[in-house]
């Protein structure tokens, strides 16, 4: 489903919350991918005998246990964190907001009754945002850890339906790192999620970077998930709904991915992997632009010079989700952009709705093996999953 920003808030703050009357059904653009008068099952039903499966690569679930603490946060008054202080401004008292949050509670049959009603085979699975970074450390640390424990248990009980990716508090970042590596080598977890910035603070400070220690010599990437703005630069975005996904959340992530790549954390961890979704937060329509004025920085002597541009950098260590992206415009400029062995499907359910999203992709004018790259063949690659 496609959520209004106060069926959003109900959901972050995990309480019967917000009122979630008039949930808005999206569809796929009619103009950019519709199938003639095919229907949307008869497109499942003739797609599903091409290919071997659809993975979904960037699937929310929480626990109540951090759904709790996201409340007491937001009760306190959310101090240092204006964004999320916003997003759960007007929170009031709903059935319906419950029975989100049961449905991000549920890895189990509910879940998958979801996933099978569209075709869709697997999700990869991971804490939804803002995830434990908006808590104190030792918390942080501790809820991360039982919410490893606990999407564990959900894997191994349905192994052909989910994979998980680790939560970690980048708060402590040794004990981040020592959580990622328990997660892979005792959970079989395949990466890991943050989401964007830890209390104003950024990955490419190198207090971080024992977790891409880990995640380089473990192979496993990052989901570097988005957020609202960082309280450096939210202020501009607190008008208009600015803070939302509707902008705010690509520019945040987008940021993030940037400050990575010109801070110089690739020449360090050249085989580090990073996943950003929303079809890449805006970077691959900008990729040239940002490459012909890096250059002219450098020539002025104001950026230090890196051995590569940033397109290649992004090319070589980054891969996009098409999470939230039903337009195939925006999906042929990321594969002309970026290449498709580079792009994952993604729905971002709950805060999507499966249905459009498969849609959208089933019907995209596309070569038949891009297509199974896209749903199936990147996935299973980056994340070591069994043909």
């Amino acid at each position: 489903m496609h959520f209004s920003e106060a069926q959003a808030t109900a959901i972050i703050v995990g309480v019967a919350g917000a009122e979630a009357s008039g949930i808005v059904e999206r569809s796929a653009p009619q103009g950019d991918c519709a199938a003639g008068s095919t229907s949307f099952h008869d497109r499942v039903r003739i797609t599903r005998s091409l290919r071997t499966a659809y993975i979904a690569t960037e699937e929310a679930f929480v626990i109540p246990e951090i759904a709790q603490e996201w409340k007491k946060i937001i009760d306190s008054g959310a101090v240092g964190e204006p964004g999320y202080k916003r997003l759960a401004a007007g929170v009031h008292v709903s059935a319906n907001a419950q029975v989100i949050r049961d449905r991000l509670v549920d890895v189990a049959a509910g879940r998958i009754a979801q996933m099978d009603k569209y075709g869709i085979d697997m999700q990869v699975v991971s804490l939804a945002a803002p995830g434990v970074q908006v808590l104190d450390g030792d918390l942080a640390t501790d809820l991360a850890r039982l919410a490893n424990d606990r999407l564990a248990g959900a894997v191994r009980a349905n192994p052909d339906r989910f994979v998980g990716l680790a939560a970690v508090a980048p708060q402590q970042p040794w004990h981040a790192a020592r959580e990622f590596e328990r997660a892979v080598n005792e959970l079989d977890m395949r990466g890991a999620i943050i989401n964007s910035h830890t209390r104003g603070e950024y990955l490419d400070e190198q207090k971080f970077w024992p977790i891409f220690d880990v995640a380089e010599a473990l192979q496993s990437p990052i989901y570097l998930h988005p957020r609202s703005p960082s309280p450096q630069m939210i202020e501009p975005y607190l008008d208009y709904g600015l803070y939302f996904a509707s902008w705010g959340f690509a520019a945040e992530a987008g940021l993030h991915a940037m400050r990575l790549i010109l801070s110089g954390v690739f020449d360090e961890f050249p085989k580090l992997k990073i996943i950003i979704g929303h079809m890449g937060e805006a970077i691959p329509f900008w990729l040239d632009r940002i490459d012909n004025r890096v250059a002219l920085q450098n020539k002025m002597g104001t950026l230090r010079k890196l051995p590569k541009m940033p397109s290649e950098y992004f090319k070589d260590n980054f891969v996009i989700t098409t999470s939230g992206v039903l337009s195939y415009p925006g999906l042929k400029l990321s594969i002309d952009t970026i290449g498709v062995d580079r792009i994952m499907f993604a729905v971002d359910y709950l805060f999507e709705e499966n249905g459009p999203t498969v849609a959208a992709m089933d019907a995209a004018p596309i070569f038949d093996e891009d297509r199974d790259k896209i749903y199936r063949v990147n996935a299973e690659q980056l994340f070591r999953l069994k043909g």
